[in-house]
């Protein structure tokens, strides 16, 4: 079987229950969203989800089919094989005691990301990137420590069309 992880952006008419409506119809059918992302779009009273999931062709499919019969959906775009902007944001808390900060701080400009807070034996860095960079990261600085660690979720946009 061939699961793997695809993004959904869904335009909905931004009402109460609609988030509700959305996740119920994958609970109910016994799909996971790894991560939900919700926020008011450029038009009034509408708002965007990008949802992550896993699932084979088929199963997608079907989520996307049963997306569409929810009246309060205006347009939902699977990211597979549309080019695409997808970036999320972390903020991670590891231990860092003495010497282990200057490797840390090596490891956090490599990968672009910022120190927000520091105290005597800990930093909080804020990562954004795309799912395989932040959990690059996730993976490097394991090994300090993790103390805690928060997501937002992805966000996804359609690449703009380049003019030859």
């Amino acid at each position: 079987m061939d699961t793997k992880r695809h993004v959904l952006s869904v335009l909905v008419e931004n009402e109460p229950g609609v988030l509700s409506r959305v996740a119920g119809l994958f609970s109910g059918r016994g799909f996971n969203i790894d991560s939900l992302n919700v926020a008011p779009a450029l038009e009034d009273g509408v708002s965007h989800m990008t949802i992550t999931t896993y699932g084979d062709p088929a199963i997608i499919e079907q989520i996307m089919k049963q997306l569409h019969k929810i009246v309060t959906v205006i347009k939902v775009t699977e990211f597979e094989d549309i080019p695409a902007v997808e970036r999320e944001m972390m903020l991670i808390k590891v231990q860092a005691d003495g010497p282990l900060r200057g490797e840390i701080l090596r490891t956090v400009e490599i990968f672009r990301c910022k120190v927000v807070d520091v105290s005597p034996n800990e930093m909080t860095i804020e990562a954004t990137g795309n799912h395989e960079k932040l959990e690059a990261i996730v993976s490097l600085l394991r090994s300090f420590g993790i103390k805690e660690l928060v997501r937002t979720g992805s966000l996804a946009m359609r690449r703009s069309k380049k003019n030859d």
